[in-house]
């Protein structure tokens, strides 16, 4: 007797079915894909669970850079000059008439 009220001829009755339903040629191919498939399955399961644990500090990662903040890089926009009408910068000359 097995487990939650199945017993052996319930077993017996259900692998005639599965014989009947796929044949016996093709019961080795059926049985083949079936545990690829939960190979899978496992590795799957397995990367999910390994996703979701905490992350750990990298190896060759000393302390104190681990919290440094670094800034973000700094911007410098040149002014637009026209040929026709040049103005003057910061720190130029005005420019001769």
């Amino acid at each position: 007797m097995l487990r939650n009220g199945i017993q052996s001829w319930h077993v017996i009755v259900l692998l005639i079915v599965v014989l009947l339903l796929f044949g016996a040629k093709r019961l080795p191919d059926v049985a083949k894909s079936v545990g690829q498939s939960l190979k899978i399955f496992k590795s799957e399961v397995k990367d999910l669970r390994t996703d979701d644990a905490p992350l750990t500090d990298p190896p060759n990662t000393p302390p104190a850079a681990q919290n440094t903040v670094v800034p973000p890089p700094v911007v410098v926009q040149t002014p637009v000059v026209t040929p026709d009408r040049p103005e003057p910068t910061e720190g130029s000359a005005p420019p001769k008439a």
